[in-house]
C-alpha cells in the first residue's frame, strides 16, 4: 500500500528516477484539482453494448480511450518495444470519501480487495497472478485506490478477467478481517507512530485543515482502526465500487481494439450503478498563523511549513490556474535540482543552518493544497533559524526575482521528463491513471508542460510576493526526545497482499 503525500517536487522526482517525473507532477497527490462532476452511471439494459471512443488517438501509438456500456472507461496506449503489459484499475474514491468515524476504510478495503471473491479463496489472485509470470500490488490514496498487474501481453485477458472478478464479487470473512486489519493496525504503528517525521507531519495535516477530509491519515485514525467493523468496509465498496467510478488504463504490447473487446468480456457484464452525490466540504478561511510542536524520540529537530495556495482545476488560463504553475515553478526554482536556492544557502558553506531543505507544491488534485517548505537544522542551530532561513529565500524570490538562467534549467528537466518517462510501461499507465482520477484530457501531460514553460519570471515573483504571509500558514516542529534505552525495536509486520512492498 502506497500513501503519497508529499508535494511535487523535480528534486523529489529526481530522487525517485527521471521515468516518473512527470507521472510525480500528475499525481502530486498533494496535488489536486477538483473532480470532474460525479457521473450517473448509465442504464444497464445493454451491458454488452459497443463501447464509444471518448478521444480519438493522434497517432498509432497514442492513448486511446473508450467507455463501456456501463459506464467504465478504458484508456489503452499501445508501446510495442517489450512483449509485456502493465493493467491498472483506478477507482476514483479514496480518504476524501471516508465518512467521520470510518476513517482508513479505503485503505483497508483495498487489502480485503486481495481476500477472495465467490469463487476465489484468500491469496488466490496473488497466486494465479505470479503463476502467469506476472507481479501485483495495490495503492491508497487520499483521491484513489489502484490495482496493477505486470505481465506478458499474451496473459492480459487472464489478468483482467481476475480483476473484473474481484472489482464485481468481493467477498471475505469477519474472520479474514480481523486478521487483515490486525496487519493494517501494525502497519500505522510502524509507518506513523513509530516514525518521528510521519508522526509530525500528520499532526501538522490536522492542524491545517478544518473542514477538509485532508485533515486525516490515508491510513486512519487509529481509534476508527480500533473501531471499524467488517461491514464498514463491505457498504464503502458496495458506494463506490462501481463501473462509473473506476477506468481500466492498459499499456504495452497490445492492439487497442483487441483490449476493448477483452475489456467488454471482462467488465462489460458488470451492472451500472449511480454514484452517490459527493458534497462539498470547503476548507474556511485561514486567519492567522498556526503552530504546533510534536515530541518524539529523534536524533533531529525538523520545521515544516505549509501555505494554503490555489490549486489548478483545469489547463485553462485563469489567474489562479497560472498562480498555481508559477508555484510549481518557484518550488523547482528552489529545490529542483542539486544546488538550486535552498541547497546553496541553507546546506552549503560555513554558515550553513541546515543539513537538508526542501521545497514542494501541491498543484491538483481532490482538496486543497499546500506549499511546504521543510528544513533540518545543523548542529548547534534551531528550528527557528531554519524557518526564517526558509522564508527569507521566498522572500528574496518576490524581491528580486529569477533568473531566465534558473526558469530555462528547471523548464529544460520538465521537457527532458517526457522522453524519460516513455522508459517504463508502468509510469506511463500510473500516470495516465492520476490524470484520468483528476478529469484531465489525455494529452494533459504535454499540455502541462506547455503550460509550465509558459509561465514566465514575473509569474514567478508575482507568487511569491501573494502566498507566503502568516495569514495562511500552518508550522509544525519535531522536537526531538530521549530514545527508551530500554524499548525493543518493532518487528516489521508480515507481509501482506494488498501491501506496497
Amino acid at each position: 500500500m502506497q500513501r503519497d503525500s508529499t508535494p511535487f517536487t523535480l528534486a523529489a522526482c529526481r530522487r525517485a528516477a527521471a521515468p516518473f517525473a512527470l507521472a510525480a507532477l500528475a499525481l502530486a497527490l498533494t496535488a489536486c484539482a477538483a473532480p470532474p462532476p460525479a457521473a450517473q452511471a448509465p442504464a444497464a439494459s445493454s451491458p454488452a453494448a459497443t463501447a464509444t471512443t471518448a478521444q480519438r488517438p493522434a497517432s498509432a501509438d497514442a492513448a486511446q480511450q473508450f467507455t463501456l456500456a456501463n459506464g467504465m472507461t478504458l484508456i489503452v496506449k499501445p508501446d510495442r518495444r517489450a512483449p509485456t503489459a502493465v493493467h491498472m484499475l483506478w477507482v476514483r474514491v479514496g480518504s476524501v470519501d471516508e465518512v467521520s468515524g470510518t476513517t482508513g476504510v479505503a485503505h483497508v478495503l483495498e487489502h480485503m480487495m486481495f481476500k477472495g471473491t465467490d469463487t476465489l479463496p484468500p491469496g488466490e489472485f496473488s497466486r494465479r497472478v505470479a503463476e502467469l509470470g506476472g507481479r501485483e500490488n495495490a495503492f491508497t490514496n487520499r483521491d484513489y485506490t489502484g490495482y496493477y498487474q505486470q505481465v506478458p501481453a499474451n496473459r492480459l485477458a487472464d489478468v483482467m478477467a481476475l480483476e473484473a472478478d474481484r472489482f464485481a464479487h468481493n467477498r471475505w470473512s469477519d474472520e479474514e478481517f480481523g486478521k487483515e486489519l490486525a496487519v493494517i493496525k501494525e502497519e500505522r504503528r510502524m509507518r506513523t507512530d513509530d516514525n518521528p517525521r510521519a508522526l509530525m507531519y500528520e499532526q501538522q495535516m490536522a492542524a491545517t485543515f478544518v473542514a477538509s477530509p485532508y485533515r486525516v491519515p490515508v491510513i486512519g485514525w487509529m481509534g476508527d482502526l480500533d473501531a471499524i467493523q467488517p461491514q464498514d468496509a463491505r457498504d464503502f465498496y458496495k458506494r463506490w465500487y462501481t463501473p462509473a467510478n473506476a477506468a481500466v488504463v492498459v499499456v504495452g504490447d497490445v492492439d487497442p481494439q483487441q483490449v476493448l473487446a477483452m475489456a467488454q468480456k471482462a467488465y462489460g457484464g458488470i451492472p451500472a450503478r449511480a454514484l452517490p452525490v459527493r458534497k462539498p466540504q470547503p476548507e474556511p478561511l485561514q486567519k492567522g498563523v498556526r503552530r504546533i510542536a510534536v515530541k518524539a524520540p529523534a536524533e533531529q529537530a525538523v520545521v515544516s511549513l505549509a501555505f494554503k495556495v490555489p490549486q489548478m482545476d483545469s489547463l485553462d488560463a485563469s489567474p489562479s490556474n497560472d498562480d498555481a504553475l508559477a508555484l510549481t515553478v518557484l518550488a523547482a526554482v528552489l529545490d529542483g535540482y542539486s544546488g538550486a536556492r535552498l541547497d546553496r544557502a541553507l546546506t552549503q558553506g560555513p554558515h550553513r543552518v541546515a543539513d537538508s531543505a526542501s521545497a514542494g507544491n501541491g498543484l491538483f488534485g481532490r482538496g486543497p493544497q499546500l506549499f511546504m517548505l521543510t528544513g533540518v537544522p545543523a548542529a548547534g542551530k534551531t528550528p527557528q533559524q531554519v524557518e526564517a532561513a526558509l522564508r527569507a529565500e521566498v522572500a528574496r524570490v518576490a524581491k528580486d526575482g529569477v533568473s531566465e538562467a534558473e526558469l530555462a534549467r528547471v523548464k529544460t528537466q520538465w521537457v527532458a521528463s517526457q522522453v524519460y518517462k516513455r522508459d517504463s510501461v508502468m509510469g506511463q499507465a500510473q500516470e495516465i491513471g492520476a490524470l484520468w482520477v483528476q478529469g484531465m484530457p489525455l494529452d494533459a501531460d504535454v499540455r502541462l508542460v506547455q503550460r509550465l514553460r509558459g509561465i514566465t519570471a514575473a509569474q514567478v515573483q508575482a507568487a511569491a510576493k501573494k502566498y507566503f504571509g502568516d495569514d495562511q500558514l500552518t508550522v509544525a516542529t519535531l522536537v526531538p526526545q530521549p530514545r527508551d534505552p530500554a524499548a525493543k525495536p518493532r518487528p516489521a509486520p508480515a507481509a501482506a497482499a494488498g501491501d506496497m512492498r
